[in-house]
């Protein structure tokens, strides 16, 4: 792609560390339920790489976050905030356990729950992503 014919900025603008200090939950809480636009775009840009970024730097296994997204969708975010460990490893449950707070605390229901699935699964895919780049570079 021709970084010139994108409106984005070239190389991105933030770093990883950058993005890790992103108020992952706000995102969630201003873009979760927002119709196309400027915070929803927000939510599954910035926001899903400052989730991913956090999330692999404490080797989350991608699988793990889509079956996730797959409980939530499934029951939704206030039933994933009752499980115990949403994630195999303690630190990373604590990581997203905000986060699935703060969108249960919304009680915009389905649709909500089905928009939490989807970036749940965008993070996933930033995550393989990001291990898969690793990998290939070694």
């Amino acid at each position: 792609m021709n970084p010139e014919s994108n409106s984005a900025p070239y190389p991105p603008d933030r770093s990883d560390d950058e993005l890790a200090r992103l108020d992952i939950s706000a995102l969630l809480r201003h873009g979760l339920t927002a119709p196309p636009g400027p915070r929803r775009t927000a939510l599954f840009g910035d926001g899903v790489v400052g989730a991913a970024v956090l999330l692999d730097r404490l080797g989350t296994r991608p699988r793990s976050v889509a079956f996730l997204a797959d409980t939530v969708r499934a029951g939704g975010l206030a039933y994933a905030t009752s499980l115990p460990e949403p994630l195999p490893s303690r630190e990373a449950s604590a990581v997203v356990r905000p986060w699935l707070a703060t969108g249960a605390e919304l009680g915009a229901g389905i649709a909500a729950d089905d928009t939490a699935a989807r970036w749940l699964r965008a993070v996933a895919t930033v995550i393989e992503l990001r291990q898969l780049t690793r990998t290939a570079r070694s």
